[in-house]
């Protein structure tokens, strides 16, 4: 595919992108550096997910690329929204989400159906099973959506679990996009050693530790509560 301006603003986006991310992850949380960072991954990541879907359906169209695509716009989208707003309340906002997500999970899996009865049990290239786990990954985020609405919104703990989640899956499907899916870019030598998985290993494990602290620190907070209020009965009595 010749290099137009389009494709360069996704490949900006998706540099900027990786790098900003990466550098929120590794400073101080709630830092001036940590919000800084924030901001520019959130503008270049849906920047780049957005030329992304633009070149997936009509430029060079290949649907599996398009549901990656706007898999991760949502997930940024919904992940930006989630820290803005520390009420936890939901709106319009969240149920356009919630439409969004469902049309790509319908469109994931539809397409795994249409590989699988293909002659050649792929689609545009792609194996069935790939579109079944993009499809089935968005649909597990439009279920947490509902869950969300019919609570009224998440706050505390779940509201930080469901923002860091978020942020760093849509960077896990970048990092993923960069290597292996443009493993040409990397000599055989490079590729031999297996060091471009370390970024894919440290993300996932640094995620499950920050949820892992999340939940703690939440279910701390549900602990101490009923001694507070104790606490501040037995003073007013």
């Amino acid at each position: 595919m010749p290099l137009t301006p389009l494709l360069l603003v996704h490949i900006c986006g998706a540099v900027v992108g990786l790098l900003s991310g990466y550098l929120a992850m590794l400073v101080r949380k709630g830092s001036g550096l940590h919000e800084a960072a924030g901001r520019v991954y959130v503008v270049s990541m849906l920047t780049m997910s957005g030329a992304g879907a633009w070149i997936a359906t009509f430029v060079h169209p290949v649907r599996i690329n398009v549901v990656a695509a706007l898999l991760t716009f949502y997930l940024v989208a919904t992940a930006w929204w989630t820290a803005r707003h520390r009420d936890g309340r939901t709106g319009r906002f969240d149920v356009a989400a919630l439409l969004w997500i469902s049309a790509v999970a319908l469109l994931g899996i539809v397409s795994g159906f249409q590989a699988a009865s293909s002659p050649t049990r792929m689609l545009d290239k792609v194996p069935a099973v790939g579109y079944f786990i993009f499809g089935s990954v968005a649909l597990l985020h439009a279920v947490s959506d509902v869950r969300m609405l019919v609570r009224g919104g998440v706050t505390g703990g779940r509201r930080i679990a469901r923002h860091l989640w978020r942020m760093c899956f849509a960077l896990l499907i970048a990092t993923f996009s960069l290597y292996p899916g443009q493993a040409k870019l990397f000599s055989r030598e490079i590729r031999a050693t297996n060091l471009l998985m370390v970024p894919h290993v440290l993300l996932i494990g640094a995620v499950l530790f920050s949820l892992v602290r999340v939940r703690r620190r939440r279910r701390a907070a549900a602990a101490a509560a009923p001694a507070t209020d104790q606490r501040v009965m037995a003073e007013a009595a």
